[in-house]
């Protein structure tokens, strides 16, 4: 998966919205304005997903290609590599993880606004 694959499987999930607050160098993806994935530019074969605590952990053991949330609190952020060691599958899981997870925290009435647009 390289930066534009990334960048189109996250545009196609309901609710979720493009930008760069951080300055030109940082793509953001959120969903009902909280964040579920950052890709720096400049280094575009890593990304940060939010994750379950458990699972974070399990990640990180299973695969060498996800670490601790760079420059973000590693309890509940990963940072994935896209060296290609892990498969187009497993990289799209661990998206769709971490927009559920943001979605599942909104406001009921915000959850049912976005998913009714699907």
């Amino acid at each position: 998966m390289n930066v534009e694959e990334l960048r189109d499987y996250c545009l196609q999930k309901s609710g979720v919205t493009e930008g760069m607050p951080f300055g030109e160098d940082t793509l953001v993806f959120k969903v009902g304005n909280k964040i579920f994935l950052l890709i720096s530019l400049d280094n575009s074969k890593r990304f940060n997903v939010k994750c379950d605590p458990e699972l974070a952990i399990e990640l990180r053991d299973r695969h060498t290609e996800v670490i601790p949330g760079y420059h973000m609190n590693k309890t509940h952020w990963n940072t994935v590599y896209m060296d290609g060691h892990l498969t187009h599958k497993q990289l799209c899981e661990m998206i769709d993880h971490s927009y559920y997870l943001i979605l599942k925290s909104l406001p009921k009435v915000l959850q049912a606004e976005i998913t009714a647009t699907k």
